[in-house]
């Protein structure tokens, strides 16, 4: 049996764009609704992915703007990133769009593994991004990209898995094929 593998992945985005929501959705299964402001979180939480365990540590940031120093610390040890950005939010995409460039930055490389994630896509009514633009960001910066609502379970759970996936490519242990993920 393969040791598990330990992956830190931070969670990044503008305020309340939902990354608690995501985060607590995938770690713990249930959907939060009341909004505090995260100072920053970590979370633990075993998965399988492709018949290998994972040991994810999910840090959980403070909601940033564009003016927002990137901490040093997540740039440190991670793996993979996480943003986030809303559905229902045209700041929020700008912003996530200085965070990635603030991020390339302080980890010094072109590329990271990353998946942006357009969340909140259950308010049909207040959308303002189009999934083709988000689509469209993430093919330039040869990211991931995924829709979801913390409200479901299934696609927390797939954003997760998502950036395991790419984690992995980066390591150069790309899957075949797309094999079945188990939470445990």
């Amino acid at each position: 049996m393969p040791q598990p593998k330990y992956r830190k992945i931070a969670v990044i985005g503008y305020r309340s764009v939902g990354k608690s929501s995501l985060t607590i959705q995938f770690v713990e299964g249930q959907f939060v609704d009341s909004y505090d402001p995260t100072i920053e979180n970590t979370f633990n939480k075993m998965v399988s992915v492709n018949g290998q365990d994972f040991n994810l540590q999910l840090v959980d940031t403070a909601g940033q703007d564009e003016y927002s120093i990137f901490p040093q610390s997540h740039s440190m040890d991670i793996h993979g990133y996480v943003l986030v950005y809303s559905v229902t939010s045209m700041k929020s995409f700008e912003v996530v769009q200085v965070l990635h460039d603030k991020l390339l930055d302080m980890v010094g490389k072109i590329q990271v593994p990353t998946v942006l994630v357009g969340n909140k896509k259950d308010l049909h009514m207040e959308r303002v991004i189009k999934p083709e633009e988000g689509k469209k960001l993430a093919d330039s910066w040869g990211a991931a990209f995924m829709e979801s609502s913390a409200k479901e379970n299934q696609t927390a759970v797939e954003v997760f898995k998502r950036i395991i996936l790419e984690m992995e490519k980066a390591d150069g242990n790309a899957p075949s094929e797309e094999k079945k993920c188990a939470v445990m």
